[in-house]
């Protein structure tokens, strides 16, 4: 397959009129020259005038005109009835019925019908026609299905080598040889490839333009903004929109892309199960075993078995998932260095955490759980020592670190969190702290608070929301409560309704303080108001749907911010 290749399956009737057979025939175009660019599914002989019903659209018709009607009625009748159908064009071969041209009244009922009407003034067998036509729409076909085998072998490659979603996205984006743009729910861009167009030109506004891309279908061609669209999910989870952008506005694209862009979405969907890990053998052990708590991609019974192998005792303790990362304002300057250097900082924050854990002597597993991120699932005896050893674990963190950079004053903030879940008392029950500690610790890394471990009570509202900004869950109400607003302010990008909600949220929906706020006169920002109640068919005098509303806004912002 020609990498980029965009042609449609069939030939058009422009095409048709430049094979060697057609043009031996002297073609002239006398009418319909708006219909040149349809497809032509096949050649159709015909000499009778009622052949219209024996077709189903998108043939080329050729005839000699002999057996055609004799009045104008029943010319424009014909024409009619073959423009009905939806045939691609007529070509009609001069010198048996018609010697110096195809009637007038049958060119302007063609004309009118954008109808392409073709005369041949010289005698051309029709034979050669159609099997110049046939060749050429079969080999179309059989590039087609090459193309579609390619689509599928490179889909299955990636999708056994867990490729990274961006590769996947390039890989598309080369195939098709258009833009593709994968999004997540909240119309955030999560890897893009402007196929050789300017990315700048492309990512401009993409929220608001996305919200304008409204395709009917879960796979779709939408043609207002010449965009195909297919949703991303997998086991019933959507979580993401996948867009390839089609140049040809006066036309669908092929099948092929339809299907190069679903074989990508299911190998996006697939990769974002998968998990890969090059750490040593303990440690990819334990982190094997605390991706199968989270995961339950193991029986629990297993997962305590293979723990006490290593000499981690699960069963028949009190069990705290604990999560320790990196700030996102490190005061060390370590976070200043080279991107190369991140791993480095992750493995000597494994190593500091486990340091913690042998001088503290507790017993866990333990193990990195992202890229900035160590994860730990204390096992304790008793869960009367819950708070002692976790102040205990944070303090011989803070020991460690702090003999590993010797130069940093002891009054300054740590460079990482400590954020533990919920005690559990069972390992069927694990996943649950193990989630609440990562959770916590997304939502607290800007937090200036020096707390020696974060707990759920101190992450607040907004944080628990913005550590939720990544579930598909969160996304789907916050599009389901102001998405007609997001969409409306995306259209009309002067007014910013989404600004004078706010206000009158954040002001206790005290509609005088609201205004003044917002910098409106009352009458125009009441005005606004009923707008904004009629665009979301809300009640803002509504205590429980302002408040509704007010979490989405919440929301909205954590899923905004990186």
């Amino acid at each position: 397959m020609t990498q980029g290749s965009v042609s449609p399956v069939f030939p058009t009737v422009r095409e048709v009129l430049a094979l060697v057979p057609v043009r031996h025939g002297a073609p002239r175009l006398v009418a319909g020259d708006a219909g040149l660019d349809r497809p032509v599914r096949w050649v159709h002989v015909a000499e009778v005038p009622d052949i219209a019903t024996l077709l189903g659209g998108g043939e080329l018709v050729l005839t000699t005109g002999i057996g055609l009607p004799a009045d104008d009625a029943g010319l424009r009748a014909f024409i009619g009835d073959l423009a009905d159908v939806g045939v691609s064009g007529l070509v009609v071969e001069l010198g048996r019925r018609y010697v110096s041209g195809v009637p007038r009244v049958m060119a302007a009922a063609a004309e009118r019908r954008g109808l392409p009407l073709v005369e041949l003034r010289r005698a051309t067998p029709f034979v050669r026609i159609t099997e110049a036509v046939h060749a050429l729409i079969v080999d179309a076909q059989l590039t087609e299905l090459r193309a579609t085998e390619e689509i599928h072998q490179r889909f299955t490659e990636l999708s056994v080598e867990g490729a990274e979603p961006a590769e996947v996205v390039r890989q598309a984006a080369e195939l098709a040889g258009c833009p593709v743009v994968l999004e997540n729910l909240s119309r955030q861009v999560l890897a893009y490839d402007p196929a050789g167009e300017s990315a700048e030109l492309l990512l401009e506004g993409w929220e608001q333009h996305s919200r304008r891309i409204r395709p009917a279908g879960r796979t779709a061609y939408d043609p207002d903004s010449g965009w195909l669209v297919t949703t991303v999910g997998a086991r019933g989870q959507d979580w993401g929109r996948l867009l390839l952008r089609w140049p040809v506005a006066e036309a669908a694209p092929p099948t092929r892309l339809t299907i190069l862009i679903e074989r990508a979405a299911s190998t996006l969907a697939l990769g974002r199960l998968i998990r890969r890990d090059a750490e040593g053998l303990e440690r990819q052990i334990h982190r094997t075993l605390l991706t199968a708590l989270i995961d339950h991609s193991r029986p629990v019974d297993e997962v305590a078995l293979r723990a006490k192998a290593l000499g981690v005792t699960l069963d028949r303790r009190h069990l705290v998932g604990v999560v320790v990362r990196h700030r996102d304002d490190d005061p060390t300057g370590e976070a200043d260095l080279p991107d190369d250097s991140g791993p480095a900082r992750l493995r000597d924050l494994a190593e500091a955490v486990g340091q913690a854990l042998r001088e503290t002597r507790l017993t866990a597993l333990t193990s990195a759980v992202d890229d900035q991120a160590v994860g730990a699932l204390l096992a304790l005896p008793d869960p009367a020592d819950e708070e002692k050893a976790l102040a205990a674990f944070a303090a011989a963190l803070r020991r460690v670190r702090l003999d590993a950079v010797p130069a940093r004053p002891t009054a300054a903030r740590p460079a990482v969190l400590v954020a533990a879940g919920s005690g559990v008392g069972g390992l069927r029950e694990a996943r649950r702290s193990l989630v609440e500690a990562r959770q916590i610790a997304e939502a607290a890394r800007r937090d200036p608070r020096d707390l020696p471990c974060f707990r759920l009570p101190h992450v607040g509202l907004a944080g628990l929301l913005h550590l939720l900004r990544d579930e598909p869950r969160l996304q789907t109400f916050v599009e389901r409560e102001l998405g007609p607003l997001l969409a409306y302010d995306a259209q009309h990008p002067r007014e910013q309704l989404l600004g004078t909600l706010r206000a009158y949220l954040e002001q206790g929906r005290n509609k005088s303080a609201a205004a003044s706020a917002a910098h409106l006169s009352r009458p125009a920002f009441y005005e606004r108001l009923a707008r904004i109640g009629r665009i979301l068919d809300a009640d803002l005098d509504s205590v429980e749907q302002c408040l509704s509303l007010h979490v989405a806004l919440l929301a909205l912002d954590a899923v905004r911010t990186p």
